[in-house]
């Protein structure tokens, strides 16, 4: 290759991103030898074929791969690239997790505080009552505490709370041993999610507080910490004291709801709901002239058709308890109230969309 189409190592560096010392040490390494080196003064000349080698290896490096996994990477086919690479980020999660469990161990030790207790729970039903109400989360930028689960203790109950402001869902728990005090806090979902398995398999799981943190407490297990978020929670308690007077009540059944919204070919739907029955038609049809047979539902009050997004309404539905859903509405512009039919002990609150009427 004449000189003429070689880049010297000071000009592919700023090609690629990688410096001139990391170069010479992935050639030295063997990763990306040059492609030319000059007999007498030594310099390092570079091919424009191996922009995209180098630009590669830069990634891998800045998602820490060792030099070992890069080369199998760089050697492999799409395919078995990509199953690499999912297998280095797992691990590198994993590691991160349990530095976080260790560094939480420690950060406790150094305070020298006892925890605080707060109340013992069933394990399983912990762990239902979390995947339920998380659902309810978002990461939003600038607003972590949508990612976070509410937790209070009062002297009978604990209460799970989530909003992501399109969906609030809460679950209030009869504990296993009564509370020891009042508490409340916000608890990071991502780590709180992490823990369910570890809380599903066990009996009895104790929440214990501490500073910037709660633990769970579990025998013969890993005990497991999820931080606090600093941020304030929305008021919801606000928002269920100032909801409007129930016009509609609906009872129908959950698996023959969720069937509907799943074979609805929409991003968005509305329900049409009246005394025979509920309808889950196109938000866009505007007379419902594609309406299918309605769903069986008992229905009092006025009729009624409101319209969602199914990300919001369906996981509002899939969560709910028991064979059959209640469905409270107050209007098509207000938020609807959905639970079981048989218990109330998970609320989610689902806000509409504007119809394509009114649009």
């Amino acid at each position: 290759m004449p000189n003429s189409e070689l880049m010297p190592i000071g000009f592919f560096a700023q090609r690629t991103g990688l410096t001139s010392s990391a170069l010479r040490f992935y050639a030295d390494s063997g990763l990306l030898p040059p492609a030319e080196i000059d007999p007498v003064s030594g310099y390092r000349y570079y091919g424009a074929d191996q922009v995209a080698r180098a630009t590669a290896l830069r990634r891998l490096r800045e998602i820490a791969m060792p030099l070992a996994d890069i080369e199998a990477v760089l050697g492999s086919g799409a395919d078995e690239a990509s199953r690499l690479l999912d297998e280095h980020v797992s691990r590198v999660v994993e590691d991160a997790a349990a530095a976080h469990r260790k560094a939480a161990v420690i950060k406790s030790a150094l305070g020298k505080a006892s925890g605080l207790p707060i109340t013992a729970l069933k394990g399983p039903v912990l762990a239902d009552a979390v995947e339920q109400v998380l659902t309810a989360t978002a990461h939003e930028p600038g607003m972590p505490v949508l990612a976070g689960l509410r937790v209070e203790a009062t002297h009978d109950a604990i209460t799970l709370t989530a909003t992501d402001r399109y969906r609030l869902s809460t679950r209030t728990l009869v504990p296993a041993e009564p509370p020891a005090q009042t508490w409340a806090g916000t608890v990071n979902g991502d780590e709180l999610r992490a823990a369910v398995a570890e809380i599903r398999r066990s009996a009895l799981v104790r929440l214990e507080a501490v500073p910037h943190g709660i633990w769970l407490r579990v025998a013969d297990r890993e005990d497991r910490h999820c931080r606090l978020l600093t941020e304030e929670f929305p008021d919801y308690r606000l928002m269920l004291a100032s909801l409007g007077e129930i016009t509609t009540r609906t009872t129908v059944s959950k698996e023959l709801l969720l069937r509907a919204l799943e074979e609805h070919p929409g991003e968005r739907l509305a329900l049409h709901i009246a005394s025979h029955g509920v309808n889950v038609v196109s938000e866009d049809d505007e007379d419902d002239k594609h309406t299918h047979h309605p769903l069986p539902a008992t229905t009092t009050g006025h009729p009624l058709r409101i319209s969602f997004e199914l990300t919001t309404l369906y996981p509002a539905v899939s969560t709910a308890i028991g064979p059959e859903v209640m469905l409270d509405l107050r209007g098509d512009d207000q938020p609807v109230t959905i639970r079981s039919a048989a218990r109330g002990d998970l609320t989610t609150l689902a806000m509409p969309i504007k119809s394509a009427r009114t649009a």
